[in-house]
This record gives structure tokens, C-alpha cells and sequence, in this order.
């Protein structure tokens, strides 16, 4: 056996990992043989599962042709033709596309390019930005500014430019003590109000995820609560980037999440399973006038990246899209994500742990409580989730944990497999979570 060294500065300090050997499909097996079912995509990434041999072909072939190629001095066909293929998916107007690694470069570019674009068009007091609490966009200083999950920002708040923020569509635990629909999607309007109490004039843009993931746990907004944002800001003329980084491309039985509530941002950001997990990638899209003003007036957007634009990672994004289409893996999913969330609610609901089971497509989210009742969550110092992620991942199954949705304290798990997953798969998969449900809190 290869002896490992021990130079990696890795993710994970609390715990010694496993050693990772194969993937494929949705399982993944260690150096011992123990197999896992990836229920969760990783961090909610794979989603045309391991091991895809069309994009492994993708990728050596475009690096036989061209590898490396500076994005300022060529272009190249797979960044071509990948824009060219998301536009044809993306919703109207969002038809130009800026490509990077990961979904804190793009969202940062975003709110780069929020800005840029309001002082071509004359409008140079336009510099603030308005995010949501219990929001995640990354972990670079303008992401982690913009974003609400205070527990990734403490250490880090003096290097931050302050921003501002308003409450989550989070009807579980609803930030007005309301209940929809009665509340007259309250959350949505508390946007006008932070506009008009800062001052429009110096309102640049808002920024928030289409469907919260990791920080509430696939939570979806009531139906008309995107609509009355994009009304807000229009009348404000303060542009909406909607982050779609991880409940993009295909996530929730569409390409993009934001087709669900028929609504068009100004700027939409992509990553994650933007090309299946195999190659870090992401990208922003932005509307053709937006991109027309920056062309036609300083002719440059003020940003650029070493690996931007790189075309091995576009032909991996490439042939992602080619199997999404070709197995019509999305409509899978929406079909599909039905029976996973019907599962989920049969068995898991009617635990006593279990306060609430939300989501579409394969991005579900189980809220975990101390008392169902009064929605009471527990202590973020027992660290309830971390326990029931262990016991599940020792069992084989792969999750995703969720924590801080309810002030610092609160739990949840997020569920989302890969495209493939097969029926008899996600039995397994519910019943496993339910019995270590049982087993742990009993």
C-alpha cells in the first residue's frame, strides 16, 4: 500500500477520511472496498453521476487539440459552443456567458459587473448591495460580504465591505411571524423597504439564490415572491443576480431554477454541476443590453482570471449538457423528484425529529427539531446534524448537512443524488435515513 505522507492542509481537521478509490455512477468506493451511495452529489455537484467516459473523451481530446489558451488572445470553439449551448436553455435574453473555476468567482464577477454596469450607463452612485440572511454565494471577500450565513463570516468581518440584508423566504420560520399566503409574500416586499430606507440612488444590485440550498435547505419560495423581486428592482432600476451555483442545471426538474417562476434576472450565475463535478467550472450569464453597454462604452468589463475561458473545462461542460439532453436526464429528474420528495415525506414526516420536508426535483431538504410543535431546533452545540451525517455515512449513504437556520442554533440534511438514481435506489435510500433517524434518536 502507497504510504501517504500527510502534507495535504485538508478540508476536514476534526476527522481522518477515508481514502477515495473508484466512482461510478452514484457510488463511490474506498481503499477498503466499502462502497457509498452519493446521495448527495458531493456538495450537491454531481448530478450525471461518476465516471462518464463521454466527458472523460471530451476532455482528452481538447487537450490533445488545444489545452492552455489565453482567453484574451484566442478564442476557442468548446467555450464557443458551450455559451452557444446555455444559451439555448437559459431563459430569455440571458444570452451572454463569462466562464471561471468556481461559484464564488462568478458571483463576485456578478456584483463586479452589477457595478460596472450601472456607471457605463451614468448612474455612478449605484455602489451598494442588498443580500438575504441565510444566504451562502462563496467564500472570496465579495461573496462571503454578500452572503448571510454569519457563521462562515465572524472571523473574517473587519476585511468585509459592509453590506445589507433582508429575511429569507424561509416560510417555515417566517422572519414576520406570517403565514403564506395569507402574509402576501411579506419577505418580498421587505426588499422595497430596504431600498427606499438606504436610498435608491445607491442601490446597485440584489443578489440571491432562485432556491436556498445549503444554508435552509432547499427551501422554495412561494410562487409569486420572485416576481414581486423582480418588480421591485425594476422600478428601483437596482439589477437582480440570481444565483443558481447549486440549484442550476437541471437541480430541480429545470435547466434553470428560475424558469419555475417564470422570471429573468439581470445576471445569473452558474458552477457546481455545470459540467458534472468533473472539472471546476462556473459562469455567470448576463442579458444582451447589459453586455451591449459595457461593449459600446469602455469595451472591456473590468475583470479578467487566468483560467477564465479555459477550454478543457468547456468541453467538459459540453459533453455534460450532451448527456443531460441526449438521456433527458431533466425531465428525469422532474418525474423523478416527485417520487423522492413523496418518499421523504411518507417516512420521514411523521418522526418526531422531523419538522419539515421540502424541495423539488432531487434537491430536498429535511429539517431536524427538538420539538415538532413549537419548531424548537436544537442546540448548534450538540451538533445534531454532524451525528447523523456520521451515522448515515458509516452506513454507507452519502448526505449533505445543513446548519444555523434558526439564529445559530438549528439542523438539517440535504438530499440530492444524482440524475441516475434508480427507484429501487431511492427506497434504500429512505428507509435508510429513516432507520438511523430512529436509531439515533432513540
Amino acid at each position: 500500500m502507497l504510504e501517504i505522507p500527510g502534507n495535504v492542509f485538508p478540508r476536514r481537521l476534526d476527522a481522518l477520511l477515508p481514502m477515495a478509490k473508484k466512482a461510478q455512477g452514484i457510488y463511490i468506493e474506498d481503499e477498503n472496498g466499502k462502497q457509498y451511495m452519493d446521495a448527495s452529489g458531493g456538495a450537491i455537484v454531481v448530478n450525471a453521476g461518476h465516471g462518464r467516459k463521454k466527458i472523460a473523451k471530451a476532455i482528452y481530446d481538447q487537450i490533445l487539440s488545444h489545452d492552455y489558451i489565453h482567453p484574451t488572445m484566442f478564442a476557442t470553439k468548446s467555450v464557443e459552443m458551450l455559451a452557444a449551448s446555455l444559451a439555448k436553455k437559459a431563459p430569455r435574453e440571458i444570452n451572454r456567458f463569462y466562464f471561471f473555476s468556481g461559484g464564488s468567482e462568478a458571483n463576485e464577477a456578478a456584483i463586479k459587473l452589477a457595478r460596472q454596469i450601472h456607471i457605463e450607463n451614468g448612474n455612478e452612485t449605484k455602489y451598494r448591495l442588498i443580500g438575504r440572511w441565510k444566504s451562502y454565494h462563496g467564500l472570496t471577500l465579495g461573496s462571503l460580504a454578500a452572503m448571510g450565513r454569519t457563521s462562515f463570516k465572524k472571523y473574517f468581518t473587519p476585511l468585509l465591505k459592509e453590506n445589507l440584508h433582508i429575511p429569507a423566504p424561509y416560510c417555515y420560520r417566517c422572519s414576520f411571524g406570517l403565514t403564506y399566503p395569507s402574509c402576501k409574500v411579506r419577505c418580498a416586499m421587505a426588499l422595497d423597504e430596504m431600498i427606499e430606507n438606504a436610498g435608491p440612488q445607491t442601490i446597485s444590485t440584489f443578489i440571491a439564490e432562485t432556491i436556498p440550498g445549503a444554508s435552509i435547505a432547499a427551501c422554495f419560495p412561494p410562487d409569486e415572491y420572485l416576481q414581486t423581486i423582480v418588480r421591485i428592482c425594476d422600478h428601483h432600476n437596482v439589477l437582480l443576480i440570481l444565483d443558481e451555483v447549486m440549484c442550476g442545471m437541471g437541480r430541480t426538474g429545470e435547466w434553470f431554477a428560475c424558469n419555475h417562476f417564470d422570471v429573468v434576472p439581470d445576471i445569473l450565475t452558474l458552477g457546481k454541476g455545470l459540467a458534472g463535478g468533473v472539472m471546476a467550472l462556473s459562469a455567470f450569464g448576463v442579458k444582451e443590453t447589459h453586455f451591449n453597454t459595457i461593449k459600446d462604452n469602455s469595451g472591456a468589463f473590468m475583470h479578467g482570471g487566468t483560467f477564465s475561458h479555459h477550454p478543457v473545462a468547456a468541453a467538459a461542460g459540453l459533453a455534460l449538457i450532451e448527456i443531460l439532453e441526449q438521456e433527458k436526464l431533466v425531465f428525469r429528474v422532474k418525474i423523478k423528484g416527485e417520487k423522492l420528495g413523496d418518499l421523504l415525506k411518507k417516512h420521514l414526516l411523521p418522526l418526531a425529529q422531523v419538522g419539515d420536508v421540502r424541495g423539488k426535483g432531487f434537491m430536498w431538504g429535511i429539517e431536524i427539531v427538538k420539538d415538532k410543535k413549537t419548531k424548537q431546533p436544537f442546540k448548534r452545540s450538540l451538533k445534531i446534524v454532524e451525528g447523523l451525517w456520521d451515522a448515515l455515512f458509516e452506513k454507507g449513504y452519502i448526505t449533505y448537512k445543513s446548519s444555523g437556520l434558526a439564529g445559530v442554533d438549528g439542523d438539517a440534511l440535504v438530499i440530492s443524488p444524482p440524475y441516475i438514481i434508480g427507484d429501487d435506489e431511492m427506497e434504500m435510500l429512505v428507509k435508510a435515513i429513516k432507520s438511523t433517524f430512529i436509531e439515533f434518536f432513540n
